[in-house]
């Protein structure tokens, strides 16, 4: 029970996040809405992996154990897995360079990330955060 909880709350501030990815993106801040599209992602990467027991490790990017772990999901969500690694490595990728650019070359995170990336960003953090809270359905029934 302590884990559909724990796995409630990180859903919540996940989808708080997407929501705030969206108004970052329709104001073209899109830097900020990559890095909020990474933390939701995150965060509800790190509810599925406690709603199946699993204690991840304190990084950002939990796509390996995902992957170690995928006969504990659902068929459903297996199949979404490679889905779900690849954005989560992708978006752990521009975590740094949306908060702090390119410092070396005195590149800011305006200049490194596009409207684009953004869009893709936030399309990923809804469709992952979606999935996610399909499982605690399941899970929290």
């Amino acid at each position: 029970m302590k884990f559909i909880k724990l796995a409630r709350s990180y859903l919540r501030q996940a989808r708080a996040r997407v929501n705030d990815a969206e108004d970052a993106y329709n104001e073209g801040n899109y830097p900020y809405a990559v890095r909020l599209s990474q933390e939701a992602v995150e965060l509800s990467l790190k509810a599925s992996l406690r709603l199946v027991g699993i204690e991840y490790p304190k990084i950002h990017d939990v796509s390996d154990i995902l992957i170690i772990s995928k006969n504990r999901f659902p068929e459903w969500f297996r199949r979404e897995i490679p889905f779900l690694a690849e954005t989560s490595k992708k978006l752990v990728k521009k975590r740094e360079i949306s908060f702090y650019g390119g410092e070396e070359g005195f590149l800011s995170p305006e200049d490194l990330i596009s409207k684009k990336d953004a869009e893709d960003a936030v399309k990923r953090a809804k469709k992952i955060t979606m999935l996610c809270e399909k499982l605690l359905e399941q899970y929290g029934k």
